[in-house]
């Protein structure tokens, strides 16, 4: 079969071969063409207040705390309690879908793996389709993989609980359409994984458990409140049974913790600092404030004012609901290099300690070799307890609007500049071959950390900021130092890797969004439709 497939509700462009036939079947396609019927319309419409109040940002306003909804910050109320087997999540492992990655990490040693649809999988349908049948061996306890060199890889026998992180809420699922027009990637990710493992999830005890991504407003999540809501009923599921942790990876989420608790109240489990993505969209959301740029992103770390009182905010808030405060991502990865490798270390180490200190509940990590690593420090910090949700740091000084607003200070510098473009470049043309997630200069990076990269060198081109040796930062610059910076990974990468990838393409991608007139929201929109 090659033609597309046609169901009596969704239009599917791609043939179903054997794989697509045991996700996609006939009732699996019911279920999600009753979330999209349902549900689509009011995404448009949570998309629309986003692009509108970027537009009052951009006008000059600042995020803020809401006061219409002080009622909620004010008042005492707690979320749900949080199931058994989630009280304890001191170290999670997040990464795609792949079979091989799935494995590894979920024989980690960690408490989570969180199965990232996201910013880590460039969303081929090929990937889509493996990476849900892979959910699903993996939650039956079946899955394996075989390697080209005859090694088998299997899961052990108490592996890793897994978490699924769906698409955000910008994104689309090209592949599948309703009514002409492409469905919302979220649903397509949550209705697949939902419908396929519930049953097997809840004979194990444990139970569909997801990661929100993007998250700008309340009104997001209770739109995800009602998915929620729906499905349980649906497939006869007791209310709650759905569980979610959200990720504040975004400036105006910031301001909204509390409203996303309550809203989410019957599902929620905790809150995420998604440092690498609240970096982004502190520089996007402020993009046309010319007094709030942030420098050279290496000079961005946890211990900036505006970023440790982004973390203590989150505690206190998700502690005082009775729900868990998830710390951020290492993006560092272990190094050959001995001396490198124990500067790795070091770093990873100061970074676990710093969250746990603070009263993080868990953590992440990218690789397995800083599984170890992160979890002495937790376990150190919270000996026999699971979390540490009695710290409820009501001795800080209240965290106000303006010093979450704080910009970092530090130089602007060509060595940043071209650091950037490098990270950028090679992510993009990763990532339009199908891969969303890449080793670059010992970082693990994904489409977080290329957002910083490319949308750092937007603002200071727009803002026109001076580097610290004298120069002035234009289009003309940084065309010059992209041109330089591509030739110089033709020459490190060989002209056999550099002739089949697809570095031209992914060099035109970036020269076009970093020197827009206005900032394009997300790199993956105009690089989606470059994905087969």
């Amino acid at each position: 079969m090659t033609d597309s497939v046609i169901s009596s509700t969704l239009t599917f462009s791609q043939p179903f071969t054997h794989a697509e036939k045991q996700l996609l079947t006939p009732e699996a396609i019911d279920f999600l063409h009753s979330l999209v019927a349902r549900f689509a319309p009011e995404r448009d419409r949570l998309l629309k207040a986003r692009e509108q109040r970027q537009q009052r940002y951009d006008q000059g306003a600042l995020p803020g705390f809401d006061s219409e909804t002080a009622s909620i910050r004010e008042n005492a109320w707690q979320v749900r309690p949080i199931p058994e087997l989630l009280h304890d999540r001191r170290v999670e492992i997040t990464g795609p879908p792949d079979r091989k990655m799935v494995i590894n990490a979920l024989n980690a040693n960690v408490k989570v793996f969180m199965a990232d649809f996201e910013d880590s999988l460039a969303p081929t349908w090929q990937k889509l389709v493996d990476g849900q049948l892979a959910l699903r061996d993996a939650v039956k306890g079946t899955l394996s993989f075989t390697s080209e060199a005859g090694k088998i890889y299997q899961l052990r026998s108490d592996p890793a609980l897994l978490m699924c992180r769906v698409r955000g809420l910008h994104l689309d699922e090209k592949h599948v359409e309703w009514r002409d027009r492409a469905i919302p990637g979220g649903l397509f990710d949550f209705a697949l994984y939902l419908f396929h493992n519930v049953d097997a999830l809840l004979e194990k005890g444990h139970g569909p458990w997801f990661y929100l991504p993007k998250t700008e407003h309340a009104s997001e999540v209770a739109w995800w409140r009602e998915i929620f809501r729906f499905s349980e009923d649906r497939l006869d599921l007791p209310r709650g049974t759905i569980k979610a942790t959200v990720l504040i990876e975004t400036l105006p989420a910031v301001f909204q913790m509390d409203e996303i608790l309550w809203e989410l109240r019957d599902h929620v489990v905790g809150l995420n600092c998604g440092r690498w993505d609240y970096i982004f969209s502190y520089i996007k959301t402020l993009g046309q404030h010319g007094e709030r740029i942030l420098p050279d992103r290496q000079q961005i770390s946890m211990d900036q004012p505006f970023l440790d009182a982004y973390s203590r905010l989150l505690i206190k808030t998700c502690h005082r609901r009775g729900a868990l405060a998830m710390g951020g991502m290492s993006a560092l990865i272990p190094s050959k290099d001995e001396e490198r490798n124990a500067w790795v270390m070091q770093k990873v180490r100061e970074d676990k300690a710093r969250e746990a200190a603070n009263g993080h509940d868990g953590t992440w990590v990218a690789h397995p070799g800083l599984a170890d690593i992160a979890m002495a420090e937790f376990n150190r910090q919270l000996g026999d307890r699971p979390n540490q949700l009695h710290v409820s740091r009501e001795q800080d000084n209240p965290i106000t609007a303006e010093r979450l607003l704080l910009p970092c200070r530090g130089k602007r510098t060509e060595a940043g500049m071209r650091a950037n473009i490098r990270v950028a470049l090679q992510y993009l043309e990763s990532w339009i071959s199908g891969n969303g997630c890449v080793p670059i200069d010992g970082l693990m990076e994904d489409a977080a950390t290329a957002e910083i990269a490319r949308t750092s060198i937007w603002q200071w081109i727009h803002h026109r900021q001076i580097l610290s040796d004298g120069r002035l930062v234009t289009a003309a610059l940084f065309e010059q130092l992209l041109d330089e910076e591509l030739h110089a990974l033709q020459h490190s990468l060989g002209e056999e890797r550099f002739r089949h990838g697809r570095f031209a393409d992914a060099a035109a991608l970036m020269a076009q969004i970093t020197t827009d007139d206005e900032l394009v929201p997300f790199l993956t929109l105009p690089g989606y439709r470059l994905l087969p």
